[in-house]
């Protein structure tokens, strides 16, 4: 994956993400800390995971090294305690992984990534690491706004996403 693919692939990625910012606003308040499903995360632990992650992979390509991110979850976990904290935490992670994709370079896509599970990747391979996380993890918070009575928003409901999580620009342009 070059930069321009890149590019394009991010473009899409930010109407999923808007998606799924819809989704964490659909968490019931008073349900952040709880435990829906049992022997999971509860869906602030689940979200901050989904973000820091997102977040962490991106930046490794920048950086050079994945690092761990349970300290910076934990923390995370401690400090935000409303539904309206962690939406704008979590749009503050977007927004540093955003500007650091806009940043990178071919070269840096190319360079190999050290990380801490025994064998490195290429920067752009970090990209499929966010995908998977981020798909994975926003299908186990539709399972628990289902497990809370709540309605997810329909998986590829963009179109009614906030102008900031809509498309950016258009393939081949």
């Amino acid at each position: 994956m070059n930069k321009a693919e890149l590019t394009q692939a991010w473009d899409y990625f930010r109407t999923v993400n808007g998606v799924g910012l819809r989704a964490i606003a659909a968490i019931p308040a008073d349900k952040l800390d709880a435990t829906p499903i049992p022997g999971m995360r509860s869906p602030k632990a689940l979200v901050i995971h989904q973000y820091q992650v997102m977040k962490d992979l991106t930046d490794s390509a920048r950086a050079g090294n994945l690092v761990d991110s349970t300290p910076f979850e934990e923390a995370a976990a401690a400090k935000l305690k409303t539904l309206p904290e962690l939406l704008a935490w979590c749009r503050a992670c977007w927004d540093e992984s955003d500007r650091t994709v806009a940043a990178l370079t071919d070269a840096q896509l190319v360079a190999m990534i050290k990380t801490p599970w025994g064998h490195d990747f290429p920067g752009s391979v970090m990209f499929q690491y966010v995908n998977d996380e981020y798909w994975h993890h926003r299908g186990q918070l539709y399972c628990f706004l289902r497990a809370l009575g709540v309605t997810p928003p329909g998986l590829y409901s963009t179109s009614e996403n906030d102008p900031a999580f809509k498309e950016q620009t258009k393939a081949g342009a």
